[in-house]
C-alpha cells in the first residue's frame, strides 16, 4: 500500500517537472522554545507565535506558502478544465426558500448564475412580478461587502438586514423600508450569532450582540457576556434597551424569538454548542404597544434537553423536545402550568429524527429526517396524520417556510444528482406547485447514489451514501473522494454540488460517510462521537475508507479525504492517525489544535462538544487526537492541501498556520502539504468568483494526485466554445 502511494507522489513530482529529491521548497517557519504546561505534562509549542494576526513576519510567511501552492496549482494538466467545467456547471439560476410575513408578501434570495452574491428580492403576492430590495453586488462588486442575514419585520413593511466585512460572523444590522426602498438611519453593531425578532408593532427588534472587541483583534478575541437588547426604529444604538444578560453565565449564549401573533419574547439560554438549552418567556401584553420591559419568567431552566417553540396559539405552547425522546418530539404545554407532567403529546418520538417543524395553516408540519433521507408529514394540532407533502425522491428538504396563519407551505428539496428546487404547498387544497427548478447542462440519468452500511471498527453500522456511474466496474481502481463531518449534531444529508458532476464525469466516486458525533439517529449517535468518545468518529471514518478499497471502488492510492471546519479535524485527525490509508487529502478551516482552540474567538462555545487542556481528564482525549499534536517527523504524509482565511472568526486561521508548518517540518516523503490563505471571505462564506477557484483547486489537487492527468473524453468544450 505504501509503496504503490509514493509510486504515485514521485510520479506527480517528475510529471510537475520537479526531481523526487528535491521536493518542495517551503518557506521557513520560525520554531521558538515554547513549552505549554497542562497538569505537569510539558508540550512544545514553537508555533505559538503565528496566533498573532497582526505579526508582520506572519503575513510574510503566509504570502510565501500562497506563492509555492499557486505554483504547484499551475502545473497540474487537469485544473484549466475542471475550473471550466465547474464554470460552466455552477451557471444556472439558484432560488432559495420564500421567507412568509402576514399578508401576502414573500422574500426570496436568487442568483442568475454566477453572480458574487445572491440578490434579495420581494414579491407583493405569490403572483406579483418581484423586485429587488438589496443587490450586495452593488455594494461591493468583488463580494468583499457581505449580506449575511435578513429579516422582515411581521407585515412586511420593514427589513432588517445584517452586512458583514468579508463574510464575518460580526455583522452590523440595518432597515430599509420595503415599499420605498429607502434606508434608514438605524445602525446596530457587534451584532454575532444572533435572531433578529421584530415586535408585532413594526417598532423594532430584538437582537444579540457582545461588547466591542478591541479593533485590531476583533478575529481572534474571545466572545464573552453575549446579552438581548431591543432596537427602537430611529433611536440611536445607544438608547437600545437590555432586555436580558446573565453575567453568571458568560458563555452562553441568550437568543430572542417572538411569537406569530406578537404577544409572548421566547428567550432561549445555551451552553454554547451543548446539546441543551434553557426557556424563558416575556408577556409583552399588546402587541401593538408592546411592553418591552415586561419581567423575564422561567419555563424550564434545568439544561436537561432541547426546548425548542414552534408555536403558541391560544396560551398552548407547542415544543419540540429531546426530553424523554433523544430522536425529538413535539408537544403542547399551557403557558400557564408548563411543567412536563401536564404536557399534551402531539407528534411522539418515531424511528426517524425530527429535523424541523412548524405551525401552517392552523396544521402542524414536521420535517423528518429517516436516515438521512427526507420526508414532510402533516398533522393536526391534536396530532392526527394528515397526510404526506410530494417529495421528488430520495434527498432532503433544505428550508422549510410556514406561519399559523397562512395555507402556504413553501420548501425546498436537494438531492447529490438534483439542484435546490422550491415548492409550494397549499394546505387548504392539499396540493402542490412548483415554484423554482433549475436546469443543468448535465445528463444524471447515467449516474445514481446508494446507501450502504458498513461495520465500524466496534462493530457499529455505519451508513454510507456512494455516488458513481451506474454500473461502476469494482476494480479499485476509480478515484474516489470520502467526505465527513462528525459532530455538533448535524447530520449531513444529500446535497447537490455543481462539483459533483465534474467528479462523476472524471470517473470519479463520491462518498460521504453519517459518522457519529452527528445527529443521524438522535442524541445517542451524537453523544457517541463528542468529548470522550470523539474517536468513534476517527475510527468511522477510517472505516469507511478501508469499506471503499475491500469493496473494490478504489484503492488506498486513488482515495482523496475531505473535510471542513469540524470535518477538517477529522481529516487532520484521519492523516496523522492513518497516514497510509490515503492517496490524499483536504483540510478546509479546520480545528487543528485542540489544546488551545477554546482561547480565540468563538472557540469557547464549542467546549461542551470536545472538552477543553483546562480539564484533566479532557486533556488526556485531545492529546491522544489533536492533530497538531500528533505529527511525527519522517512520517510519509498523503499529499495534503489546507486552506484558510484571514477573516475567519469562527475557526481562527492559527489552526491552519501552525499545523501546515509542522506538517511541512515533519514530512517523510516527496509529497506535497501546500497551504492556501485568501482574503476577505470568512469560514461560510466566499463570494462565487473565489468559491469556483478554490473549489477547482482542491479538486484538481486530490484529483491530479490520485491519479487524473487528462479531461474525460468528449468534455473539453470551454464555456466560451458552449
Amino acid at each position: 500500500m505504501r509503496s504503490a502511494m509514493n509510486r504515485l507522489a514521485t510520479l506527480a513530482v517528475a510529471t510537475l517537472g520537479l526531481s523526487p529529491a528535491s521536493v518542495l521548497h517551503y518557506p521557513p517557519a520560525v520554531r521558538d522554545s515554547t513549552v505549554d504546561v497542562y497538569f505537569g505534562t510539558r508540550v512544545p509549542a514553537p508555533y505559538q507565535w503565528m496566533e498573532d494576526l497582526q505579526n508582520p513576519a506572519l503575513h510574510r510567511w503566509v504570502q510565501a506558502q500562497n506563492a509555492v501552492t499557486d505554483a504547484y496549482l499551475s502545473r497540474i494538466p487537469v485544473r484549466t478544465w475542471i475550473r471550466q467545467r465547474l464554470t460552466q456547471l455552477w451557471n444556472y439560476p439558484k432560488e432559495d426558500t420564500p421567507v412568509q410575513v402576514a399578508g401576502s408578501r414573500i422574500f426570496f434570495q436568487r442568483n442568475s448564475g454566477l453572480q458574487n452574491q445572491s440578490v434579495l428580492y420581494v414579491q407583493d403576492s405569490p403572483t406579483a412580478a418581484p423586485r429587488v430590495l438589496i443587490d450586495p453586488n452593488e455594494l461591493s462588486p468583488d463580494g468583499s461587502i457581505a449580506l449575511v442575514d435578513f429579516q422582515p419585520s411581521p407585515d412586511g413593511r420593514y427589513l432588517a438586514y445584517g452586512l458583514s466585512a468579508g463574510g464575518s460572523d460580526w455583522e452590523t444590522l440595518h432597515v430599509l423600508d420595503v415599499d420605498t426602498g429607502r434606508i434608514s438611519s438605524d445602525t446596530v453593531q457587534w451584532v454575532k450569532f444572533s435572531n433578529t425578532a421584530w415586535t408585532n408593532d413594526d417598532g423594532g427588534f430584538f437582537y444579540s450582540r457582545y461588547p466591542a472587541p478591541a479593533q485590531d483583534n476583533r478575529i481572534n478575541q474571545q466572545v464573552v457576556d453575549q446579552m438581548l437588547y431591543y432596537h427602537a426604529l430611529g433611536k440611536p444604538q445607544s438608547a437600545d434597551v437590555l432586555v436580558y444578560r446573565r453575567q453568571d453565565l458568560p458563555r452562553w449564549n441568550i437568543d430572542g424569538q417572538v411569537s406569530e401573533d406578537g404577544r409572548y419574547l421566547f428567550i432561549t439560554l445555551e451552553n454554547g454548542t451543548a446539546p441543551r438549552n434553557e426557556l424563558f418567556y416575556s408577556d409583552l401584553e399588546d402587541p401593538h404597544q408592546p411592553r418591552i420591559s415586561s419581567r423575564v419568567r422561567p419555563l424550564f431552566t434545568r439544561n436537561d434537553a432541547q426546548y425548542n417553540v414552534v408555536g403558541e396559539a391560544h396560551g398552548t405552547l407547542y415544543l419540540q423536545t429531546t426530553l424523554q425522546a433523544p430522536r425529538q418530539r413535539i408537544v403542547a404545554a399551557a403557558l400557564s402550568d408548563p411543567a412536563p407532567t401536564g404536557w399534551r403529546s402531539v407528534v411522539p418520538q418515531g424511528t426517524g429524527v425530527i429535523a424541523s417543524s412548524a405551525l401552517a395553516g392552523g396544521r402542524l408540519i414536521v420535517q423528518w429526517e429517516n436516515v438521512a433521507i427526507s420526508r414532510l408529514t402533516l398533522y393536526s394540532t391534536a396530532g392526527r396524520v394528515l397526510g404526506e407533502l410530494h417529495l421528488p425522491g430520495l434527498g432532503s428538504v433544505g428550508a422549510l417556510s410556514a406561519r399559523a396563519d397562512s395555507n402556504s407551505i413553501y420548501y425546498s428539496f436537494t438531492s447529490f444528482l438534483s439542484p435546490l428546487s422550491v415548492y409550494r404547498y397549499a394546505v387548504d387544497t392539499a396540493s402542490t406547485q412548483t415554484v423554482f427548478q433549475p436546469r443543468l447542462t448535465f445528463d444524471a440519468s447515467g449516474y445514481e447514489a446508494r446507501q450502504i452500511f458498513y461495520p465500524s471498527k466496534d462493530g457499529t453500522q455505519v451508513p454510507m451514501f456512494i455516488v458513481a456511474r451506474k454500473g461502476l466496474k469494482l476494480d479499485g481502481s476509480h478515484p474516489t473522494i470520502l467526505y465527513g463531518y462528525g459532530g455538533f449534531d448535524i447530520t449531513i444529508t444529500p446535497s447537490f454540488s455543481p462539483v459533483l458532476p465534474v467528479w462523476l464525469e472524471l470517473g470519479g466516486v463520491y462518498a460521504v460517510a453519517n459518522l457519529r458525533g452527528g445527529g443521524l439517529y438522535g442524541e445517542s449517535w451524537h453523544r457517541a462521537g463528542m468529548l470522550a468518545h470523539k474517536q468513534n468518529v476517527f475510527d468511522d471514518f477510517a472505516w469507511a475508507a478501508k469499506y471503499l478499497i475491500s469493496h473494490h471502488y478504489t484503492s488506498s492510492a486513488h482515495l482523496g479525504i475531505q473535510g471542513y471546519s469540524n470535518g477538517g479535524l477529522l481529516t487532520g485527525a484521519s492523516i496523522t492517525q492513518h497516514p497510509h490509508l490515503f492517496g490524499a487529502a483536504y483540510i478546509g478551516h479546520g480545528v487543528l489544535d485542540m489544546l488551545r482552540y477554546q482561547d480565540f474567538s468563538g472557540g469557547a462555545l464549542w467546549a461542551p462538544e470536545y472538552g477543553t487542556s483546562g480539564n484533566p481528564q479532557a486533556l488526556r482525549w485531545l492529546l491522544a487526537y489533536s492533530p497538531l499534536q500528533n505529527v511525527h517527523d519522517g512520517t510519509c504524509y498523503p499529499p495534503t492541501l489546507i486552506t484558510t482565511s484571514w477573516d475567519d472568526d469562527r475557526v481562527v486561521p492559527m489552526h491552519e498556520f501552525k499545523f501546515a508548518a509542522r506538517m511541512q517540518r515533519a514530512q517523510g516523503c516527496a509529497n506535497p502539504i501546500l497551504l492556501y490563505t485568501t482574503d476577505a471571505t470568512s469560514h461560510v462564506y466566499m463570494p462565487t468568483d473565489k468559491d469556483i477557484r478554490q473549489t477547482a483547486d482542491v479538486w484538481a489537487f486530490e484529483a491530479y494526485n490520485l491519479g487524473v492527468t487528462g479531461s474525460p473524453a468528449g468534455i473539453t468544450e470551454s464555456p466560451a466554445r458552449r
